[in-house]
């Protein structure tokens, strides 16, 4: 089959780093008034969620620093659902495959997956929190604010996710899951979010958020009595920042996939698909007519949660996949389709070959296609050759590489061009 030639070009967001992310932590906290009435000597459990946030372990070491600096006692807990296949173990390597274990942080990391209740919600939906933060006499969440893979509201995913399906741990996922299959998931969030508030337990949270680069580009500590309209305003940010393919595509090929780079594996506002199976549920963004996945990031563990969103993957993928994790993962989020196994075979062009006639063009080299290492680096990208009058037009884009043929090696799969390039996208 003959493939267009792929262009490398890079997308020139603005980079809205932070210079100085364990100092804008200490400010933060300090100016904010959290835990303001705890006397020193108290303990705090801080929670850390398992997504694979860009300075994490920079960050919750920051906000470790700062209570014992105060005085304060505090500790780690994993605020995670079913994620680490649903053990306190799993859960507690996951924080430590990030670089937060007791040695590193400088305090206590407590797993467990017991949870004690809070009571009912308005609705009904019992609420749950982690044994060991509720014996704690405060309560905080390091969360990143961005948007959610499964739904669209002014709360998605940030310090009231983590306080529903995080601080409630397996057992919370669970119901409010079941719940949100009836009700909506930001419904859920809130609910348990104004319940868990109203424990008295949470003393506030830090939000960070990250740019079309993923840099970390703000962090805002959460007094309580403003959470719910602080984290609106974060979202509502954090979304006009956020990177996307550029043009509408035929095919979108993606290097990589896993729990580290979204809940789905990947980000469904980039690919534009739905956890349920829907194709292009996002109107705000590109259309993807095929997606396909060479292979699991290194960092999931196996976790494939999400390969169901591809249309096709490879045989080393699917040879990756662990089923405990990935299924406990989709049956707690009730997403069984997210998991359902694609069409694979043994070698990357062979997947192509068999991809690109299904995209309704009879001439090949009009199928438009992307490339991108996954969902979080969406720069540089491979962009075909028959998009370069529509590149030509973008001013965020610009040609750093001229069209060259797709990367075959002996093998027949795919070198990915930004490998042997990165001196040329320095140079720009």
């Amino acid at each position: 089959m003959t493939f267009p030639k792929i262009l490398l070009v890079r997308q020139n967001f603005p980079d809205r780093a932070l210079r100085d992310v364990p100092g804008t932590v200490r400010e933060e906290l300090a100016g904010s008034g959290i835990g303001a009435n705890l006397k020193p000597g108290s303990t705090i459990a801080i929670g850390v969620g398992s997504r694979g946030i860009t300075n994490i372990a920079t960050i919750t070491r920051a906000v470790v620093d700062y209570w014992k600096s105060r005085g304060m006692k505090p500790f780690i807990f994993p605020a995670m659902g079913s994620h680490g296949a649903a053990t306190a173990e799993g859960q507690a390597d996951v924080l430590a495959h990030y670089g937060i274990i007791e040695e590193t942080m400088g305090c206590p990391i407590r797993s467990s997956l017991e949870v004690i209740s809070l009571g009912k919600t308005p609705e009904g939906i019992e609420t749950f929190l982690d044994k060991y933060a509720s014996q704690a006499d405060g309560v905080m969440m390091v969360a990143r604010v961005k948007q959610h893979t499964d739904f669209a509201g002014k709360i998605e995913s940030g310090l009231y996710k983590m306080m529903a399906i995080g601080l409630g741990k397996w057992s919370g996922a669970k119901n409010y899951h079941t719940w949100a299959y009836n009700i909506g998931l930001e419904n859920v969030i809130r609910s348990i979010g104004r319940q868990v508030l109203s424990s008295g337990k949470i003393i506030g949270g830090l939000a960070t958020l990250e740019d079309a680069y993923h840099n970390t580009a703000k962090i805002a500590a959460v007094r309580v009595e403003e959470m719910e309209e602080r984290e609106e305003e974060l979202q509502a940010l954090v979304k006009t920042w956020a990177a996307t393919f550029p043009f509408d595509l035929d095919v979108v090929i993606l290097d990589e996939m896993g729990k580290n780079i979204s809940g789905a594996g990947m980000d469904t506002k980039v690919i534009n698909r739905g956890v349920f199976g829907q194709y292009n549920p996002w109107p705000h963004v590109p259309k993807v007519n095929r997606i396909f996945v060479r292979d699991l990031s290194a960092v999931t563990y196996g976790n494939a949660s999400g390969v169901g969103l591809a249309d096709m993957v490879t045989d080393r993928l699917a040879s990756k996949i662990d089923n405990n994790p990935t299924w406990i993962n989709a049956l707690t989020a009730s997403t069984p389709a997210a998991v359902r196994l694609p069409i694979h075979f043994p070698t990357d062009r062979e997947c192509l070959e068999r991809l690109l006639p299904t995209v309704g063009k009879h001439d090949t080299l009009k199928i438009t296609i992307g490339w991108a290492r996954n969902t979080l680096e969406l720069t540089p990208i491979g962009l075909s050759e028959n998009l370069r009058s529509e590149i030509e037009k973008n001013p965020l884009l610009e040609i750093i590489e001229e069209a060259a043929e797709m990367p075959f090696d002996q093998e027949g799969n795919l070198v990915a061009a930004w490998k042997h390039s990165a001196e040329t996208v320095a140079a720009h």
